[in-house]
């Protein structure tokens, strides 16, 4: 099953919308992991049509803390008051996946606005890794059923679940390249859901929205994924990855200065397309928790203070030591990780 940063709901991070206009004027936030109930949910995303499409922007691999060419986002909703035995089993499979070289990486998030949730964040280059990563973690769970129970007690507190594939979308995101997820502390997220056939105007919304920010030179980068599976269609996330909540102040502030750079006919345009090709838009804020996350060192090394803290710091475990599932492996079992 995934491991989430927090709790949240869609994904992305930064989104204007005017609402007194009835317009969106951008986007917003971020998540995850493969384990136990998230490797079914890739069994069943890998089955259906249309899955092997590649990233838009191509198959080369990013760089350990850049947006990646895919997301596998998790959103996970919990019993009233079950938060405190959800942490423990998170943060115990946490901790035993940093020694045991798990194949994927993932970022818990937790909600700030909207419905309490966990929305689980994992970067991919492509299908064929999900792929990988899902017969790993078979492996995984057959050697250490510690981590397949784990799971499974996570899976008895949850409400509900839902999983999706989104694939990158540059063309329509702003200085993306920009975009260190390691520095990350918050997510702004909003979700976009499109009427039918309308996916040229949105594209020609976020062009124009994406030009107007570089006229007023703004600092906050924002990237769009595009849902391949897991939600109707057709759907995109923008994610606003932020150091500090006080970064959305900026969003406001450029709210006047963006709508001078569009100029009055590409405003008046702006609208119209909201009007007639946006079924629905959300937006969202969620806080990254570090200690229910995974992440490769390179990813790490960014900043391994917070994604790496002093063992001294960790909350005590529940008494199934993750350190246990870290002994000396023969040969023959290692190999099971290759």
């Amino acid at each position: 099953m995934p491991t989430r940063l927090g709790s949240g709901r869609r994904v992305l991070a930064a989104s204007f919308c005017d609402q007194a206009r009835d317009r969106c004027l951008f986007v917003e936030d971020f998540p995850m992991k493969y384990i136990g109930i998230k490797r079914t949910a890739i069994a069943l995303l890998l089955s259906l049509p249309g899955t092997h499409l590649t990233a838009q922007t191509g198959n080369a691999p990013t760089l350990p803390s850049q947006p990646p060419n895919l997301l596998l986002l998790v959103h996970q909703q919990f019993r009233f008051g079950s938060e405190s035995a959800r942490e423990k089993y998170e943060i115990e499979i946490t901790k035993a996946s940093k020694q045991l070289n798990v194949p994927n990486q993932w970022i818990d998030l937790q909600s700030i606005t909207g419905t309490p949730e966990a929305l689980f964040f994992d970067p991919l280059d492509s299908f064929e890794q999900l792929d990988y990563a899902s017969a790993a973690w078979g492996r995984i769970n057959a050697l250490h059923p510690e981590l397949a129970r784990w799971q499974e007690e996570i899976r008895e507190l949850e409400t509900s679940e839902r999983t999706a594939i989104a694939v990158r979308r540059s063309d329509l995101s702003y200085r993306a390249g920009f975009i260190d997820l390691s520095k990350a502390r918050y997510m702004r997220v909003l979700e976009i859901r499109l009427l039918p056939g309308r996916e040229e105007e949105f594209v020609e919304a976020f062009k124009t929205l994406r030009a107007a920010y570089e006229k007023i030179k703004a600092d906050t980068p924002w990237v769009v994924y595009q849902v391949n599976v897991g939600m109707p269609s057709p759907a995109f996330l923008a994610f606003v990855p932020m150091r500090a909540l006080r970064q959305n102040d900026d969003l406001l502030a450029w709210r006047g200065p963006l709508r001078d750079a569009e100029g009055e006919a590409g405003a008046e345009r702006m609208q119209q397309i909201a009007r007639a090709a946006y079924q629905s838009t959300e937006s969202n804020l969620y806080a990254i928790r570090p200690e229910m996350s995974h992440v490769f060192k390179e990813f790490a090394d960014g900043d391994p203070g917070f994604w790496s803290p002093a063992a001294s710091t960790d909350p005590q475990s529940s008494g199934n030591e993750p350190a246990n599932l870290a002994a000396p492996r023969s040969g023959a079992e290692a190999q099971h990780y290759q």
